[in-house]
């Protein structure tokens, strides 16, 4: 069974005290999307923001999402340079964004020291319809490495197109829970045994994915009751 650690605690605070090289860097940092204004970024909670009205579920709320785009780059461009000081020579770093912070988060990750390769887009089967427009169904996959991208042996070939739904009902954790089938495809990046960090982990799900496939997994998360919840899970994962 891979090992895995789960960090509580603010993501720039607790990065600076690691020093543990990683193989790959794969996260969800708070989009800080939504909202016309800067005053109604900051009025209204994560939740407001991406919980449809009709959801059938309670999920906690999380904090920091209501930076506007200057903050958002610089805070983001800190947090990603923490982890690019922790990442092995071609190890990746796989950022989710939305379509509205995609430039930014570009600029967040080339900042931080990272060589910006791609983007990888996640297609929602599931997603929320715009009237007299086109349907809002996918987000994005930021593809970074530092320096030139491991060699694998033997090669692997990654998909450049991901799909899958949020998880519903009892088995979403999160408010903005990514699914398992994704997370999965996208751990291949790193080598069999290596290390995963994720700075945002959430209820775990890269973790989970990571465990499954044979990799190693860092994890940090600041909500307390959010972090309880991806210890739980990743305490649960059986690779048998």
């Amino acid at each position: 069974m891979p090992e895995w650690t789960l960090h509580t605690g603010d993501s720039l605070t607790v990065l600076a005290t690691l020093a543990s090289p990683v193989d790959a860097v794969i996260c969800d940092p708070p989009y800080n999307s939504g909202g016309r204004t800067n005053a109604a970024r900051r009025s209204d909670s994560a939740r407001g923001k991406y919980v449809s009205g009709n959801a059938q579920h309670l999920l906690p709320d999380f904090d920091g999402d209501s930076r506007d785009q200057r903050g958002y780059t610089n805070w983001l461009s800190l947090v990603l340079a923490e982890t690019y000081r922790l990442a092995r020579s071609g190890a990746s770093a796989l950022v989710f964004t939305d379509w509205a912070q995609l430039p930014a988060t570009s600029d967040a990750l080339q900042a931080a020291g990272w060589i910006w390769r791609g983007i990888i887009p996640w297609h929602k089967p599931i997603s929320r319809p715009v009237k007299d427009g086109f349907r809002r169904e996918c987000e994005y996959v930021l593809w970074g490495t530092r320096g030139e991208p491991y060699r694998h042996a033997p090669t692997v070939y990654l998909p450049g197109f991901v799909t899958g739904s949020q998880p519903r009902g009892t088995a979403r954790q999160h408010i903005t829970q990514k699914p398992l089938t994704v997370m999965r495809q996208l751990v291949q990046i790193v080598p069999p045994g290596g290390l995963i960090l994720d700075p945002f982990t959430g209820s775990g799900t890269t973790g989970e994915a990571a465990l499954l496939e044979g990799r190693a997994f860092l994890g940090i998360e600041q909500s307390p009751p959010i972090a309880a919840t991806a210890r739980t899970r990743l305490a649960a994962v059986d690779v048998a």
